[in-house]
C-alpha cells in the first residue's frame, strides 16, 4: 500500500546488481539524481521530483537550525550534530559534552535507548554489566543539539520533537530555505523526530548549498553551513564510525556525504557537483557504491579513486568464507 504521492516501482530504474559466480542475484532498482553546484540538473534517474524522507541525510539542516540559533558548533561539535554514528565512546564522550556544557541532564534525550552499533563498545558495555542508552543511539548528537539551541533559547527541553515546537519550525524554514521546497509531508523519524518529505531533487540542491557554503560568507546561515562542511571533511570518523562507508569516503575522497535509513544517499564532490538517490527496498548496501559511480561519471571525481575503495566498502559477496561475487551499479 502507498500513499498518492509516493513513488513506486513502476517509477523506479535499476541502480545496482548482486553478483555472485557471475550469476545475478539480486537486483536494487531506485531513483537518483546528479545536479551541478548551482542546481542544475546534470542526470535523472527514476522519479527525483516525487516525495521521499531523507532521514538522516535531513541531519544537516536539523544541524544549521541549531547553529543558526545562536548555538555555536565547531569541528567534532558540529559534526556529532550531523552524524549517523556507531556509538563508540568517543561518540558518546562527544554527546554528553555538549549537554553537560549547557547543564542539561542526559535524560532529557528524546530518542529511544539503544546498544552502540559499534560491536566493540558494545561488548565493552556488556562487560561492565551496562545496559543500552539514548546516548548509544545513532541520533543522539543530533538530539543533545537540539537540546542545547532550546536551553540557549530559553525554549522548552519538554516536547522540542513536537512538529509545533519552536526548534521544529526554525528546522522547517531552514529546509525549505534550502531546498527550495515546501514538504510535501511530516512524519516521525525512527529516533522520534519530525522527519520531511522531499523530491531527490530538492534534497540534492539544499545539501549542495550547505556544501559549497563557506565560513566567511556575508550571509550568518550560510557561515553556519560553511562551518557545518568544514566539520564533515575534518572529522569523518565522527558521522559515522571506523571502517564504515561514510567516514571512509569523508577521510579519502573529501567528500561531504550522510546516509539516511531506507535506502537514503546524499553525497557532494569538492566541485560542489551533488547527488541524491534512494534504493526503493530500503537496503543501503549499494547506496554508496552507486552514488560515487555517478559523481564519478559527471567528472567530479576520479573513478580510479573509487576503483581504489570498493575493497573497504563492504561489497564484497561471499561463499564459503572466500569472495565469490560483488555488489555493482548498474544504472544506465
Amino acid at each position: 500500500m502507498h500513499g498518492p504521492h509516493t513513488f513506486t516501482v513502476a517509477d523506479a530504474v535499476e541502480l545496482a546488481v548482486v553478483e555472485r559466480s557471475g550469476f545475478i542475484e539480486s537486483r536494487h532498482a531506485g531513483s537518483a539524481v546528479v545536479l551541478t553546484s548551482e542546481g542544475a540538473v546534470l542526470r535523472a534517474l527514476g522519479a527525483v521530483t516525487t516525495p521521499i524522507f531523507p532521514r538522516s541525510s535531513m541531519k544537516p539542516f536539523q544541524a544549521i537550525a541549531v547553529m543558526a540559533s545562536g548555538v555555536t558548533l565547531r569541528g567534532e561539535d558540529a559534526a556529532i550534530a550531523t552524524a549517523s554514528h556507531s556509538g563508540t565512546q568517543r561518540h558518546a564522550d562527544l554527546v554528553r559534552g555538549l549537554l553537560f556544557r549547557a547543564g542539561i541532564p542526559e535524560t532529557a534525550l528524546g530518542c529511544p535507548a539503544a546498544w552502540p552499533d559499534d560491536s566493540a563498545t558494545r561488548d565493552a558495555l556488556v562487560r561492565l554489566g551496562a545496559g543500552k542508552a539514548p546516548v548509544y543511539m545513532n541520533c543522539s548528537g543530533k538530539h543533545a543539539a537540539m537540546l542545547v539551541a532550546c536551553k540557549q533559547n530559553g525554549w522548552e527541553l519538554n516536547g522540542y520533537l513536537d512538529p509545533e515546537h519552536p526548534l521544529q519550525k526554525r528546522i522547517l524554514d531552514v529546509v525549505e530555505r534550502f531546498t527550495g521546497e515546501r514538504p510535501s509531508a511530516t512524519g516521525v523519524d525512527g529516533c522520534g523526530a519530525p522527519v520531511h518529505a522531499l523530491s531527490l531533487t530538492a534534497l540534492a540542491r539544499g545539501i549542495a548549498r550547505i556544501a559549497t557554503s563557506k565560513s566567511n560568507s556575508p550571509f550568518a546561515i550560510y557561515r553556519e553551513a560553511g562551518f557545518l562542511a568544514e566539520a564533515v571533511r575534518q572529522n569523518g570518523w565522527v558521522i559515522a564510525g571506523p571502517g564504515l562507508p561514510d567516514t571512509i569516503v569523508i577521510e579519502r575522497l573529501g567528500l561531504f556525504i550522510k546516509t539516511g535509513a531506507e535506502g537514503i544517499m546524499v553525497a557532494s564532490a569538492p566541485n560542489g557537483i551533488t547527488v541524491a538517490l534512494k534504493i526503493l527496498d530500503g537496503n543501503l548496501r549499494a547506496a554508496t557504491i552507486v552514488a560515487l559511480r555517478l559523481l564519478a561519471d559527471a567528472g567530479a571525481i576520479a573513478h580510479t579513486d573509487v576503483e581504489a575503495l570498493l575493497p573497504d566498502l563492504g561489497l564484497a559477496v561471499y561463499g564459503g568464507g572466500r569472495q565469490v561475487g560483488q555488489v555493482h551499479a548498474s544504472y544506465v
